[in-house]
């Protein structure tokens, strides 16, 4: 133990420090400014999956990572809807996910802001409307804002808040 202990104060720090994007840093901080704004300075998102391939899932959850931080802006994300402030909505609603969706909806309080998220969720993409699917999201719930893409960037979803708090 006193062996690996001693490497590692002889080794010392081998990272390095993050780049930072000038433009990440300034939608970043007109986030911070708008949620301080509206929402008292924090804003909290609860990000269902109404039936996607997860590539949007996968850039949400860059958002939390050490480059992008999203929470140093004020971006919480919550597992509860009932602590939510936005619903952040990913793929085309399933059959089997509608009832889902509209009790999540149901249990956010109001004043809800809802976002679909990717093409999926703008207007059914690839998979559109069948047997299985609703398509996108706004033929199951009403939709606030919509962030295009397939899937949206991590700074695509960070301009799209931006945008939806600018509208509020």
């Amino acid at each position: 133990m006193l062996r690996i202990l001693n490497k590692i104060r002889q080794t010392g720090l081998i990272t390095e420090d993050l780049p930072r994007d000038a433009v990440l840093e300034q939608v970043g901080e007109q986030l911070r400014a708008g949620i301080a704004r509206q929402f008292q300075g924090s804003l909290a998102i609860r990000q269902v999956d109404a039936g996607s391939c997860n590539a949007c899932e996968l850039e949400i959850h860059a958002l939390n990572n050490g480059y992008y931080d999203i929470e140093r802006y004020g971006v919480h994300f919550v597992a509860s809807p009932r602590h939510a402030d936005v619903l952040l909505v990913t793929g085309p609603v399933s059959v089997h996910m509608e009832t889902a969706l509209l009790r999540t909806y149901e249990a956010t309080p109001a004043p809800r802001l809802v976002i679909a998220a990717g093409d999926c969720a703008a207007c059914g993409g690839e998979f559109g409307c069948s047997y299985a699917s609703r398509g996108a999201v706004s033929n199951v719930i009403p939709v606030d804002a919509v962030i295009p893409g397939c899937p949206p960037t991590p700074l695509a979803l960070m301009q799209g808040l931006l945008q939806v708090l600018e509208q509020a």
